[in-house]
C-alpha cells in the first residue's frame, strides 16, 4: 500500500469514527445510565510541541469518545478507580500534510475536588506520518505506536467540562528505524452523558 493510500484509509477511518460519534450523540438524554453506550464525547484541537525538524505544522482537530464498561463512575476510592478504567477511542486529523492518528486505550480519571480532575491514559495508535528521516516532521519508524496522555480538567456542571492535555506517541524502540515520536498539546471540550 502506498503512502497516499494509507492516508486515504486513515482519513476514511477518521471520518467514519466522527460520523459514528455524531450518530450516537443523538441518543436520548432520558436513557437510563445502564443503557448508555458512550460515557463522554470530547472534541478540540492540539498542536505539536516538538522543535526543529521534528515539529509538525498546523493544528490537529481531535474527537475522542469514552466508554465506561467497568463502572469507573461508580468507583468510590482510588483502588476501585485503578481497576475500573474507561476505554477511549479517538482520532487526531493531520492538517497541512502532517500525520493523522486513530487511537484507543484505557483512561483513568481522579477527582481533585468537585470541579477539578486529573486524567491519564495509555494505549496504541495507527498513523499516516513519516516512517523514515526523509521529510519534515518526526520520523516514526513504524505505523503502530504506543499512545499515552495526561490531562487536567475543569467541570462546568455534571455534563460539560474542558480538559488541557499533553499526548505522546512512540514505539519505545520496539521497531527498527527512527523513534522521534509525536508530542502534541491541546484543549478539548467534553460532554458527559
Amino acid at each position: 500500500m502506498t503512502m497516499p493510500n494509507r492516508g486515504l484509509v486513515l482519513r476514511s477511518l477518521s471520518i467514519l469514527l466522527a460520523s459514528l460519534i455524531a450518530d450516537v450523540s443523538d441518543v436520548s438524554a432520558s436513557a437510563h445510565a445502564e443503557e448508555r453506550i458512550f460515557d463522554e464525547l470530547r472534541f478540540g484541537a492540539s498542536t505539536s510541541t516538538q522543535g526543529g525538524g521534528e515539529r509538525e505544522d498546523g493544528a490537529f482537530p481531535e474527537v475522542t469518545v469514552f466508554f465506561d464498561p467497568f463502572g469507573a463512575d461508580s468507583a468510590t476510592d482510588w483502588k476501585q478507580k485503578l481497576v475500573r478504567p474507561r476505554i477511549h477511542l479517538g482520532t487526531s486529523i493531520g492538517t497541512g500534510g502532517e500525520a493523522s492518528q486513530v487511537f484507543t486505550g484505557l483512561s483513568w480519571t481522579v477527582d481533585i475536588n468537585d470541579t477539578l480532575f486529573a486524567e491519564a491514559g495509555f494505549g496504541g495508535l495507527i498513523h499516516t506520518g513519516d516512517l523514515d528521516d526523509d521529510g519534515d516532521g518526526p520520523a516514526l519508524g513504524c505505523r503502530l505506536l504506543f499512545h499515552e496522555y495526561v490531562g487536567l480538567g475543569y467541570r462546568f456542571d455534571t455534563h460539560w467540562n474542558v480538559t488541557a492535555q499533553v499526548a505522546h506517541s512512540s514505539h519505545a524502540d520496539l521497531c527498527d528505524g527512527p523513534n522521534d515520536g509525536m508530542t502534541r498539546a491541546g484543549v478539548q471540550i467534553g460532554y458527559k452523558f
